[in-house]
């Protein structure tokens, strides 16, 4: 799996320069030449919010592809894999960026937490009327000018007009151009395990799980974990516990067998708050300890 895009390598790939204040950071879209430069699918390790008022593209992410053909408002997230193809000249708009250092605890648990914008289960592309366009177009002309100006608590403004633009969003309608799956429960599993299975190949000792539980998947994906139980279920035959125990053990035995980490390391990164909690978890799945399995796959290698 391609990890995910920095976004230093984000304003490399369109040819600017990485600014020094990278926490957020506003644009107009024409300056980025978003009419000729494609987005591959992938993730990317920041927030994006997206205003197009003119220009046409396809916009893709999860288990869905959406023509924007009218002016549109997109958001984008650290675990949402995306790609955005242009199909039109003269894109013009805008688009903010910001990552988790912006996102401070009052942004995250009054909104970022609990809308579905920002989820994987939620609607992430909304087209607007008039009165909206207008009402956003002067919201991130207001961001344009807000992050040059020397006021000291400009962030904790910006804060306020991505809730606003936020806000905007949640009083719309989604698009109905979805592709749907053939019913809500193999629907709800594909999301699931594409969200389960981008958390891993694990890449350094120092990365952990973003989601580890059964409740905390559901959440993300905007769910009662009942549902998503009875959805699994349904659909594969095994419960969210049990996907997340089998991917995590599949992870376990690679990191074991081919990486140099220790014990500790490796529990860290599974997202076991203590190495001893891992040891209990290998040794129930396999009937022997982490250590005996990498002295035994050290052997037959």
């Amino acid at each position: 799996m391609k990890q995910k895009e920095t976004i230093r390598e984000f304003y490399t790939n369109h040819g600017q320069e990485y600014p020094k204040t990278g926490q957020f950071n506003v644009y107009r879209r024409e300056e980025f030449a978003c009419d000729n430069t494609s987005l591959p699918p992938n993730r990317r390790d920041f927030y994006k919010i997206s205003l197009v008022t003119k220009g046409t593209g396809i916009m893709s992410y999860a288990d869905k592809s959406i023509n924007i053909d009218k002016p549109a408002i997109t958001f984008l997230n650290p675990l949402i894999p995306y790609s955005w193809q242009p199909t039109s000249e003269n894109q013009t708009g805008f688009f903010c960026l910001f990552t988790e250092d912006f996102v401070n605890s009052s942004l995250k648990n009054e909104n970022l937490s609990q809308s579905a914008l920002f989820k994987v289960g939620g609607n992430h592309i909304f087209f607007l009327n008039e009165e909206s366009l207008k009402l956003l177009e002067g919201i991130f002309e207001n961001m344009t000018q807000e992050i040059c100006s020397v006021y000291t608590n400009k962030y904790d403004l910006l804060r306020s007009y991505v809730q606003i633009i936020m806000h905007e969003a949640m009083k719309m309608q989604s698009p109905e151009t979805f592709y749907q799956p053939t019913n809500a429960a193999e629907r709800i599993s594909m999301m699931f395990l594409e969200l389960l299975e981008r958390q891993f190949p694990i890449d350094s000792p120092s990365q952990t799980l973003k989601l580890k539980t059964a409740n905390e998947f559901a959440a993300q994906l905007n769910l009662h974990t009942n549902t998503l139980n009875r959805a699994l279920k349904e659909s594969t035959g095994k419960t969210t516990s049990e996907w997340i125990a089998e991917t995590l053990l599949k992870e376990a035995k690679a990191l074991l067998k081919f990486s140099s980490w220790d014990i500790a390391e490796i529990a860290y990164s599974l997202g076991f708050e203590h190495s001893s909690n891992f040891i209990i978890f290998f040794k129930k799945q396999t009937n022997e300890t982490p250590n005996q399995f990498r002295k035994t796959s050290v052997s037959i290698s």
